[in-house]
């Protein structure tokens, strides 16, 4: 059994999340790189291992409840403890803001429900099946969006900002239920990304966006909790 730390990432096969993999790998993590896409994730893990990298692929669709039960159960049998969840998996089902139909009075209710299971319930169930296996210190970091914050919300895309306010309110809750424990919980908004979802224009690059997930994912015991940070610095609610 290794005794490197354990570290979970959803929606790892490219991106944010696969940048993310990368760097926790080479900062001496076990990681596990998780994706829906079989034959993409198994690629993207296979390249990284072939690097020399501890990383592994593990076929995981977050809205479906059991196979993150399944998830947690392979690892309490195996490692017995997870040490960082990356809650990175997450949809955009909202039209472009150019499009009128991503106004929130044109907006179909079902992309928002599945906004919702995406991006909030499957984190929040991925946070009941395996916080319990952190032991009472671990990281949890949800990838969130300023497109969520309340102080600066704007029109359009309902979908996607509704589920991403109600993520923060995930880590708001479960950051002053465990306050006690030594598990550091926050939400972080990597800014604008070269991603797919982010787009060609974007400012930043894959590897400033994971600057901040990785800094919360790597917080010394000291560091804070509940919060909501863009470059390890807080940005409002």
């Amino acid at each position: 059994m290794s005794t490197a730390p354990l570290a979970i990432v959803t929606g790892a096969y490219r991106g944010l999340g696969l940048t993310t993999c990368r760097v926790l790998a080479e900062r001496g993590y076990e990681v596990m790189l998780t994706a829906r896409r079989a034959a993409a994730g198994q690629a993207a893990a296979a390249d990284l291992a072939a690097r020399g990298l501890a990383v592994r692929f593990v076929p995981l669709e977050v809205t479906d409840a059991a196979a993150v039960r399944a998830l947690a159960d392979q690892i309490a049998a195996s490692q017995g403890r997870v040490d960082v969840l990356v809650n990175n998996a997450g949809i955009f089902p909202d039209p472009p803001p150019s499009n009128p139909a991503a106004s929130i009075l044109a907006a179909d209710l079902d992309g928002i429900r599945r906004a919702f299971e995406t991006n909030t319930l499957a984190a929040l169930h991925l946070c009941q099946c395996l916080i319990p296996l952190m032991q009472g210190r671990g990281r949890v970091v949800n990838v969130s969006s300023g497109m969520g914050q309340l102080t600066d919300m704007n029109g359009c895309c309902p979908g996607y900002r509704l589920s991403k306010t109600a993520l923060n309110a995930v880590t708001r809750i479960l950051a002053d239920e465990l306050r006690d424990t030594g598990i550091k919980i926050n939400s972080v908004c990597p800014g604008w990304v070269r991603t797919d979802m982010g787009g060609p224009d974007a400012p930043l690059t894959l590897e400033q966006g994971v600057q901040g997930i990785v800094w919360a994912a790597t917080l010394p015991d000291d560091g804070p909790s509940g919060g909501f940070f863009r470059d390890g610095k807080p940005i409002p609610w």
